[in-house]
């Protein structure tokens, strides 16, 4: 790729492919890169480098290592990627890179007597703040070019420095590629790679002391995940299903409750909000030595490391302007632990500070501030605390929190590009807490990790190998109820069933249907054995829906009218309690789902004449209800396909005309049949980047219009074409 290049029509499209070179330049694990990364927009800079460091800088296995002889050895965190900001007093970002080295050396790992052990393998360095040179005085401007030139010493020399073992990603502005390439032909020699992004310049901003916010939204969108995996055909495409409220969201028991933006976490074993947000004297002390909550004191710290100083520094300036407080906690909490390590004291008072700075970081996430900053402080925090004490009663609560933290930055936008390394780090993490649990002593623990598991086993079938994944979701729900049961806490034991539920229902799309899809159905109804109706009425209506859908998906393979009169009637017994007062979303998706097992219903070959009308006529009025209550919620995300409602209610109104059993009028087929073509052109409005799904209801639309000419001769058919609008007209009278 040439360093020249311009600007990108679809910058998006270009930023994505270049961050995955660079990311994947370093993950290979190879020695002595130097990689340049050109970016002229700083928050587009600053987004990136944040990705990176929260996708590659504390990969799992580094934080318990596995010792070939099976016996488990804890070792500290320690990063694969540090981000350093270039020191604007002394431009030296060798030095810089070496004084961490010597602060934070590699650690020894898998040593015995008999054998010495190894270190860590260096980390990788990015360094940031290279655009902040351009505002300094033209002698630091050259000295830092004079730093690049002297660096190919260390390079041609074998003693020279831990570097040599390192990667370097350095990032700049396009300005300064063009100084490197003239005045330090050295430095540019050795590069392993340039990464260009495209973006608009962004002014350079006095330096002061703390990192510009890590997030943008619209900076760079490295993709999204299907929000809803269950989008299924029914009936050779006649009709998609409305069966898509199997997602977790709306369970009460998984790693965090998810409702909104709100998290609530479940049985901590932590300190108490009150307690932590009790300032000690000595933390007093310290904010008053370092001048209130000035954040230059927090830019000079010696002993903490600085990815995670210049985290904290975000989060306190976004803090600063909703609650003082806010700003402050973090600030005392990072001042103390830098006092402690001057005072060398012992590392389980260590491991506790920092144990408490990621605490109020979780307590700030379940409060519904889970951004990337906050998620990254709380995870460096924790992993900080396992390193000072490796033998922490707490240990198992920590990874199981880790778990979770990473499996919230799967959840968090916009991380979802990453969703699967997160989620298999959330995986390894829950999996190391049980390893040091045993289920006899820590029965509510065990269960509750067992429960997270699973519900992260679920996630990782959106990846990669469902039907694998899905078995393994099951098998640790189950062993979690092994362990949870109805008299220690019912709701909780009823989550879990439906938990249980739902990867039995996944499991059965892709093997052995019947059996997964009657084990779903059993799940279900034994938790909703635990809901009352009167005080979970929610809860109770969102089981009710999910035993209908997993009925009328029975339907597809025994007893179609049993088992869809079932689906029907607990979906009627759902919409008790999900009504469009209390839950407008959920309310319209089982509305949407009722019309489907009518319409199903109404075409089983048993159904008699009389019977199908009325079943047609109760799809119409279900569709009716779901769309309404959908278009009057254009903000809120829904959990079904809206322009497949339109194309089903579309199709009820074409199927009731054109039954022999119809004895309307031609007033009523009219009616009918304009409804069937309003809202089939409504779905084809919606359809334009869906070519497949496009051309099938353009097939409702012709169908339609064919049924205007049998059923109301030529003035029908000119009725309808008046409705058509007129780009389509041509295509349209061609297939007439």
């Amino acid at each position: 790729m040439s360093v020249n290049d311009t600007a990108h029509k679809n910058n998006s499209t270009w930023n994505r492919q270049v961050y995955h070179r660079l990311k994947l330049a370093l993950s290979l694990g190879l020695r002595r890169q130097i990689l340049l990364a050109v970016c002229d927009d700083l928050y587009l800079r600053n987004q990136v480098a944040a990705r990176l460091h929260s996708t590659l800088a504390y990969p799992v296995g580094q934080v318990l290592y596995q010792s070939s002889n099976g016996q488990e050895n804890s070792t500290p965190a320690y990063p694969r990627l540090v981000t350093l900001r270039l020191n604007l007093n002394d431009p030296n970002p060798l030095i810089q890179i070496n004084q961490w080295l010597t602060n934070y050396p590699p650690p020894i790992v898998g040593a015995s007597k008999d054998n010495p052990g190894r270190p860590f393998p260096v980390p990788a360095f990015q360094i940031v703040g290279v655009e902040h040179l351009t505002k300094q005085p033209v002698a630091i401007q050259r000295l830092f070019l004079h730093y690049l030139r002297l660096s190919e010493q260390y390079f041609s020399t074998q003693e020279s420095s831990r570097f040599l073992e390192s990667n370097l990603l350095l990032w700049i502005p396009r300005p300064w590629l063009s100084a490197i390439k003239q005045s330090a032909p050295q430095f540019w020699r050795c590069r392993t790679g340039v990464f260009v992004f495209a973006g608009e310049p962004t002014p350079a901003t006095q330096n002061l002391g703390y990192p510009e916010r890590f997030s943008r939204s619209g900076s760079l969108d490295l993709g999204n995940i299907e929000q809803s995996i269950l989008d299924e055909s029914a009936n050779q495409a006649e009709l998609r299903t409305a069966a898509t409220e199997f997602k977790f969201e709306n369970n009460s028991n998984f790693p965090v409750e998810v409702q909104g933006n709100r998290v609530h976490k479940t049985e901590e074993v932590s300190p108490s909000t009150t307690d932590l947000l009790k300032a000690t004297p000595q933390q007093q002390e310290s904010t008053n030595r370092s001048g209130g909550s000035n954040n230059q004191s927090l830019s000079s710290l010696s002993y903490i490391s600085s990815e995670l100083t210049e985290l904290v520094i975000a989060t306190i300036n976004t803090s600063i302007a909703r609650n003082t407080e806010d700003s402050l906690q973090p600030q005392q909490i990072l001042l103390e632990i830098e006092e402690l390590h001057e005072k060398q004291v012992s590392e389980e008072i260590l491991a506790e500070a920092y144990h408490r700075l990621g605490t109020l970081y979780r307590l700030r996430i379940e409060q519904g501030e889970s951004t990337l900053e906050n998620l990254m402080v709380a995870i460096i925090a924790y992993q900080e605390a396992i390193s000072y004490d490796e033998g922490s009663p707490q240990l198992p609560d920590i990874l199981n929190d880790l778990g979770t933290l990473y499996w919230m930055l799967y959840r968090t936008p916009p991380n979802s590009e990453e969703g699967q390394t997160y989620i298999e780090q959330a995986i390894e993490f829950y999996q190391l807490a049980l390893k040091m649990i045993s289920p006899q002593t820590h029965s509510e623990t065990y269960a509750r990790v067992q429960n997270n598991l699973g519900t992260a086993y679920g996630d990782l079938a959106r990846f990669s190998q469902p039907s694998e994944n899905w078995q393994y979701a099951i098998l640790a729900y189950s062993e979690a109820l092994s362990y949870r049961t109805a008299d220690m806490d019912s709701l909780k034991y009823a989550a879990c069933q439906n938990n249980l539920g739902t990867a039995y229902w996944h499991l059965g799309q892709y093997n052995q249907p019947i059996v997964h899809l009657k084990k779903a159905i059993a799940a279900y109804n034994e938790a909703l054995v635990h809901y009352n109706p009167e005080e979970e009425p929610l809860k109770y209506g969102m089981i009710q829906n999910n035993i209908g859908t997993a009925c009328w998906n029975l339907a597809q393979y025994e007893q179609p009218a049993q088992n869809l009169q079932v689906a029907i009637d607990v979906y009627s017994e759902a919409l008790k309690y999900r009504t469009p007062a209390n839950v407008p979303s959920a309310c319209a998706a089982t509305q949407n789902n009722l019309g489907t097992a009518y319409w199903h219903l109404a075409n089983l070959p048993e159904t008699t004449k009389e019977a199908r009308q009325n079943y047609l006529q109760l799809c119409i009025s279900a569709y009716e209800e779901a769309i309404a209550l959908a278009d009057s919620l254009s903000s809120t995300s829904l959990s079904f396909d809206l322009l497949a409602s339109y194309n089903n209610l579309g199709l009820a109104h074409y199927q009731l005309v054109i039954d022999k059993s119809f004895n309307g009028d031609k007033a009523t087929r009219s009616q009918h049949l304009e409804v069937a073509l309003d809202n089939h052109l409504q779905a084809l409005n919606g359809l334009s980047k869906q070519p497949e799904v496009y051309q099938t209801t353009f097939a409702y639309v012709v169908k339609t219009i064919r049924a205007f000419h049998n059923e109301l001769g030529i003035q029908g058919q000119n009725l309808a074409l008046s409705k058509v609008p007129s780009q389509l007209l041509p295509e349209i009278l061609s297939k007439l």
